[in-house]
């Protein structure tokens, strides 16, 4: 049969590898100012936009959507061509996909430090910005799938099993974690509220990683680290065995980062259960990968490329052993809230993602250039001083997180608290936090090196813009033989059947988990003496929510001695009925405030605000000054009201229409007793709310 001539697209292939290196860059160097900002509080730079609680947010979405999302698309690009003999669909989609994708990241990295924030860990953007990943997430798939049907090879391989479970997947977490009612351009209130809330976002954050961060890199893994070493994958039946297994335990996992809160006691323990399961699979593929290497160890030793795979495929089987250990409740009841679990993140992120990529750009980049690595000595320093960074990263805060743990359960002979103040507990891993910081800089180092690298590569080269390439195309009628006759080998001849099983098995586990707690009301019950919250609380709550103040601060008393000695009664599904967003927060960096309401008076919280380390020596807290200036935007109030009561908040009928006069009362009785306190105050200011926000907190189940 005669062969077709064509042409590979690696221009959309280099415009996402430099996508990749640009953001990386940006994002982590983001991060190594907020690895500055924990133990010298100065480093949040005095203005509202660069605070920790701003800033967090813009570093994780930065890494995972600007660096990660655009090293998957380089390596789907390239690979999925490659792989099925053809060029991409459509030059036009591949054009609006890139430039829609940087489009977004653009948007999220503005609006993100300006505090329009929804404080969804990992999906922080707002409305508009949601639904301009929900399009540019359709032309990437009508891309990738329209390439499929025109393949000149038959059978897919596994490489594109995960990036098509990838693209069905990360379509339905999206969605699903998406439905906001919007009450302006730049606000929105999740449907959900509570613990609905919170399953639905860690059912999201949790397989987010799963999907996003794990199966498109076990994708690229399959087809790169093969080429690279010159070998076959080691076990076709494991891959299969692999990939089925690992899509459908994953999607049942996520709410092992609610152990021991107010969700559901079946829903913890079938995600406990299910993450231990996990186990399996993902170990199904790291040994995969790394059994693919036996015969060429030898060249592990000389190629740069190679030793990111492999430390790469070992921080993932690291990662994937740990996280089913974390998800043990004897384990998780230490480690919850600690520095441990972003210790166990890193691992991941800089191990798994960061080296695949790095191994990845120096494989593609002397391709589509036509030449050869511009430095070999440069790239193998990236590899040890990037796993110099990793240890320096990872292991001080392994012994933040152990330390921390520890000494918040503490008890004295006598039965007292032996560390009661907080401050006390994070003044001790001070110096991890610097340690952090060095491995985070020494990091960034090997990245800028790469930088250096690739640039005087493609110097040396010229872009094979378009790539020829020839292949025999397929018969219009096959008739399977012999192997081809297997069941999977059947299945990998049709795409959109491989699709609608990955979408049914990836289904069941969400459905499961999610329908019951949302339809069966003993799941939640109510708490009669729990109440909206007043005009002015609403407001103070989503200037809360606008700071950021959730990335330090939990609002989940769990029901261990030690949390109910230190913050108070335990926390209850009931007090959360009424929270859009829910805020129970996935670190504390700061105490928990779920009972801060009466605590302490007006003027201490006005004070602690406007200057934490008079208030608390020692505190890493930065001060919010701005929230005295600025006056209160009241003019949203109504909307607000109007938006809580169509979503089920019993607010009276009519009510908006008198919620600013209700607004008003509350803050200037707030702003009188701070005038007693010698503080003077303008009744009209953003710090008024705040305050009532706070000492409204807890309030509810007190009074009971």
């Amino acid at each position: 049969m005669m062969t077709e001539k064509f042409y590979y697209d690696n221009k959309t292939v280099r415009n996402f590898a430099i996508a990749t290196v640009v953001w990386g860059i940006v994002g982590m160097t983001v991060g190594l100012l907020v690895a500055f900002q924990l133990f010298k509080p100065a480093m949040n730079l005095g203005t509202q936009y660069t605070t920790f609680g701003r800033v967090r947010p813009l570093h994780t979405n930065a890494v995972i959507f600007a660096f990660v999302g655009n090293a998957i698309f380089m390596g789907v690009y390239y690979s999925l061509q490659r792989l099925l003999k053809a060029r991409m669909f459509s030059d036009v989609l591949s054009k609006i996909h890139f430039w829609g994708w940087q489009l977004i990241i653009v948007a999220t990295a503005i609006t993100l430090p300006l505090g329009f924030t929804t404080s969804h860990e990992y999906a922080e953007m707002e409305w508009p910005i949601d639904i301009a990943i929900t399009l540019i997430w359709v032309v990437f798939g009508i891309n990738m799938f329209g390439t499929i049907f025109k393949r000149r090879e038959k059978h897919m391989y596994v490489a594109i099993w995960f990036y098509i479970a990838t693209f069905i997947t990360v379509a339905v977490l999206h969605i699903v974690n998406s439905i906001e009612l919007p009450i302006s351009w730049f606000k929105s209130y999740y449907v959900y509220a509570g613990v609905q809330d919170a399953l639905v976002q860690w059912w999201y954050g949790h397989n987010a990683v799963a999907f996003f961060l794990t199966t498109p890199y076990l994708g690229m893994m399959y087809y790169f680290l093969p080429k690279m070493a010159n070998r076959p994958v080691y076990s076709y039946k494991l891959s299969i065995l692999h990939f089925w297994s690992l899509i459908f335990i994953y999607i049942w996992a996520g709410p092992h980062h609610l152990l021991y809160t107010s969700l559901p006691a079946w829903v913890q323990s079938l995600s406990t259960v299910f993450s231990v399961m996990l186990i399996a699979p993902s170990w199904g593929g790291m040994i995969n990968g790394l059994l693919t290497l036996r015969g060429a160890w030898d060249k592990v030793r000389q190629d740069p490329r190679l030793k990111f795979m492999v430390v790469g495929i070992t921080a993932y089987g690291m990662a994937t052993f740990e996280g089913p250990m974390l998800a043990l409740k004897q384990i998780n009841a230490i480690a919850h809230y600690t520095d441990w679990i972003v210790a166990h993140v890193h691992v991941g992120a800089l191990g798994w993602n960061g080296f695949l990529t790095f191994a990845i750009l120096y494989w593609i980049v002397p391709r589509i250039y036509n030449t050869t690595l511009y430095s070999v000595k440069l790239a193998s320093f990236h590899f040890w001083i990037g796993t110099l960074g990793i240890i320096f990263y990872a292991v001080p805060l392994y012994f933040a997180g152990f330390t921390q743990g520890l000494m918040w359960k503490e008890f004295t002979p006598e039965g007292l608290l032996k560390y009661p103040n907080f401050l006390e507990t994070l003044l001790q891993i001070i110096p991890m936090y610097m340690m952090r910081a060095l491995g985070g800089t020494l990091y960034l180092t090997g990245v800028i090196v790469m930088t250096y690298n690739l640039v005087k590569t493609m110097a040396a080269g010229k872009l094979v813009a378009d790539e020829a390439a020839e292949a025999t195309p397929l018969p219009a009628v096959y008739v399977a033989q012999g192997s081809d006759k297997k069941w999977h080998r059947i299945l990998e001849r049709k795409p959109l059947l491989f699709l609608g099983l990955s979408l049914v098995v990836i289904l069941i586990g969400g459905m499961v988990e999610m329908m019951p707690t949302f339809t069966v009301k003993s799941n939640i019950p109510t708490i009669s003496s729990v109440k909206p919250y007043t005009p002015l609380e609403l407001q103070g709550r989503d200037l809360y929510i606008r700071e950021g103040c959730v990335n330090c601060h939990s609002q989940m008393i769990r029901p261990f001695r030690s949390e109910t000695e230190r913050y108070g009664e335990y926390s209850k599904a009931g007090e959360f009925v009424y929270d859009h967003p829910f805020l129970w927060g996935s670190k504390r960096t700061g105490p928990d405030l779920q009972r801060e309401g009466g605590k302490y008076g007006n003027a201490w919280h006005y004070n602690h605000l406007f200057d934490p380390q008079a208030m608390s020596p020692g505190s890493i807290m930065p001060p919010y000054e701005w929230l005295i200036d600025q006056k209160l935007d009241t003019t949203t109030t109504r909307s607000k009201i109007t938006a809580m009561r169509s979503l089920g908040v019993p607010y009276e009928t009519g009510y908006e229409q008198m919620a600013n006069a209700a607004l008003e009362k509350q803050a200037e009785s707030i702003a009188l007793d701070l005038r007693q306190n010698n503080i003077k105050v303008k009744s009209d200011r953003e710090i008024i709310a705040i305050v009532a926000y706070l000492q409204r907190l807890g309030t509810d189940i007190k009074a009971k």
